[in-house]
């Protein structure tokens, strides 16, 4: 089943879906007093994911998939998702953000990009948050029928696979080359051309054996449990950028712009906190990013929170300045409705801790020197529910599988270039950015 702008959801939905909810008390348990994590639920085949701390989103099986393309691919997704929803019998016994009706989805950076976008409802979703679990089951049955057990529906067990040994090969730059990109990004910059772009590379990596995702995404949920980790049709890795959370009228974002490598030592990294926090660089490059954010979100909102100063957020790998945008959408006119998150996300895109500023001409200076697509990696991913409430994060610390062949993907990782950029040190961060989806796959 796919989409175009013109036909939302070709051919239709043949049966109505019967999508029911119900509070799960039945997770499988590892022998301790904790229940499963969410992940451990997942088999081998196309899982789905969204999870950070041990809450959020895990689902398999396709009910329904919409495939889109083009810049109105946002809308056209919203357009079927709402056809697929009106054709639906609902029953949900739980009423939290996450049950109900859910679907998945992930988007290209790039309008013109052939890798499009993606839209998933799985046939079966469980869900976590503050501590209550859920069963959401979809099928075409036309009737409600016994309340789904978590047994019933279970992939078959197995363990993740390591994927062996891994080799690395240049991507569609290599490293050399890709500094002089850099160099050209900041000669353009100079000459006004722009005020700040993000210029990505990417890294092909081989595996010995095939690519079982639940490896890859235990490793980065473990690791990285501060950032969201995510995998919709083939696009995986753990993004520590919240593009917009919209949840019963108040929207989020986190915003991420300004990094620098941990030394791993504790003094080292105070020490380089300190540097990054005062760092004329990076307070330019992420105010440049927060301001984006706040001028996309400002016609859908009421009242806003933009903060004045960033705060280090500290990953594994790397520190960040990063800034919590807050904002309340604005009541809805007349009959109308909130944007969904969705929407807002469409809204967003690209923001400039992704792209650059302003956004069209960063947008141009990418296609002419960046030498890749990008695919879906820096495209919104994550999810939404039928009231359009949901989370989409920003594909970062991010990798795809290639469709054709589970030993092949693509690693990316992207810097933030202005005036005073050195391209040998931009380098090393897209290096520190390629870290944990290196990790993952070891």
């Amino acid at each position: 089943m796919s989409t175009s702008p013109s036909s939302p959801v070709t051919g239709g939905v043949p049966h109505p879906l019967v999508v029911r909810t119900v509070e799960c008390h039945d997770l499988p348990a590892d022998g301790s007093a904790d229940p499963a994590d969410l992940l451990d639920l997942l088999g081998p085949q196309a899982p789905l994911a969204w999870v950070r701390r041990g809450d959020g989103l895990v689902a398999w099986g396709e009910a329904v998939r919409v495939e889109v393309h083009g810049a109105d691919r946002f809308a056209a997704a919203e357009r079927a998702w709402h056809e697929v929803l009106a054709r639906a019998i609902v029953r949900d016994e739980v009423r939290l953000p996450g049950t109900g009706p859910v679907a998945f989805g992930s988007f290209a950076f790039d309008d013109d990009s052939p890798a499009g976008g993606v839209v998933v409802v799985p046939r079966v979703v469980v869900g976590r948050r503050d501590g209550r679990t859920w069963l959401t089951t979809v099928s075409t049955a036309g009737e409600l029928g016994a309340a789904p057990r978590l047994a019933d529906v279970l992939p078959p067990r197995t363990e993740p696979r390591a994927p062996g040994d891994v080799t690395y090969s240049d991507g569609a730059v290599t490293a050399d080359d890709w500094m002089d990109v850099v160099a050209r990004g900041v000669a353009a910059i100079r000459s006004g051309e722009v005020e700040k772009v993000v210029l990505a590379r990417d890294v092909r990596a081989r595996t010995e054996h095939p690519l079982d995702v639940r490896w890859a995404l235990q490793r980065l949920a473990d690791r990285y449990r501060s950032c969201w980790t995510f995998s919709v049709d083939g696009m995986i890795g753990a993004t520590p950028e919240l593009l917009v959370r919209s949840e019963r009228g108040l929207v989020t974002s986190r915003v991420l712009a300004g990094t620098i490598r941990r030394t791993g030592d504790d003094d080292g990294d105070m020490a380089r906190a300190a540097i990054l926090a005062h760092s004329s660089k990076d307070l330019e490059e992420h105010e440049y990013a927060v301001t984006s954010v706040a001028r996309a979100l400002a016609p859908f909102c009421s009242s806003s929170n933009v903060p004045d100063v960033p705060f280090v957020l500290s990953l594994p790998n790397v520190l960040h300045l990063a800034s919590d945008v807050t904002g309340v959408l604005a009541a809805p006119q007349g009959d109308g409705a909130h944007p969904s998150s969705l929407a807002l996300a469409a809204a967003l895109h690209p923001t400039a801790a992704v792209c650059g500023t302003p956004t069209q001409a960063a947008r141009a200076l990418i296609t002419r020197i960046e030498g890749m697509d990008r695919g879906r990696y820096a495209g919104p991913v994550g999810w939404f529910g039928a009231d359009g409430d949901g989370e989409w994060g920003i594909a970062l610390r991010s990798a795809e599988v290639d469709r054709h062949d589970p030993h092949r993907l693509r690693l990316f990782a992207g810097c933030g270039v202005v005036a005073a950029s050195d391209p040998a040190a931009e380098l090393a961060e897209s290096r520190a950015k390629l870290d944990p989806m290196r990790y993952a796959l070891s």
